[in-house]
């Protein structure tokens, strides 16, 4: 079982390319950014285990629990976190809400439905990117409202749901540095972390990682 894993020990995106972890990938239409690699951290690991201020379960609609990072994570914080969520009244596509921590070793869980890959895209090839992003954009919103200086986001939607890897990544890292730009959300944010736990969908991030 992996020890808690605290905010110092996970690397940035500068760290992983001064260890040569990372090499930088030429054929990303993005500029790289040293503030941003500075802030944005990529690891291969259990969420449940890492101690920062806030990490993103990939949940249903029910927020009731489900299959995946959302069973572990409803496993390791605890039954109190399910009494919590019911009285939430579920979560919709592409929005998030956010819960007490309670045994995570983090303090605050954003939950945020991630869309059906095959579903979403029936009525318009590209509904369900705008959810993802939404699920993204969402979730960031909820942790500077709740104060979270460090967060840490599973990959949603890219297991049962059925994302394909690149494109979440692709839509994922855009939507975090689009945030991450604005100025009116300035030094809000110390840290944003892509913590995976699937070898795929850790090679589609570093693939769009500038």
């Amino acid at each position: 079982m992996a020890a808690p894993l605290s905010l110092a020990e996970i690397p940035t995106v500068s760290r992983l390319y001064h260890l040569k972890k990372l090499v930088p990938i030429s054929s990303t239409s993005k500029t790289p950014s040293q503030t941003l690699n500075d802030i944005i951290s990529l690891i291969r690991f259990d969420i449940t285990k890492l101690q920062v201020d806030g990490i993103v379960n990939a949940a249903n609609e029910s927020l009731l629990g489900g299959g995946g990072v959302d069973y572990a994570i409803h496993k390791a914080a605890g039954p109190a976190l399910l009494y919590e969520c019911r009285d939430l009244g579920g979560c919709a596509v592409g929005d998030a809400k956010t819960t007490s921590a309670y045994n995570l070793p983090c303090k605050k869980v954003i939950h945020t439905v991630g869309p059906i890959y095959t579903v979403e895209k029936r009525p318009d090839p590209g509904h369900p990117e705008m959810l993802l992003r939404s699920c993204y954009r969402r979730s960031l919103e909820e942790a500077v409202q709740s104060n979270v200086k460090s967060i840490a986001f599973s990959a949603i939607s890219t297991g049962v749901y059925g994302y394909p890897s690149d494109k979440a990544a692709q839509a994922a890292a855009d939507e975090v540095r689009k945030f991450l730009e604005a100025p009116e959300n300035a030094g809000k944010l110390e840290r944003v972390i892509f913590c995976n736990f699937e070898q795929k969908d850790e090679n589609a991030y570093e693939d769009v990682i500038p």
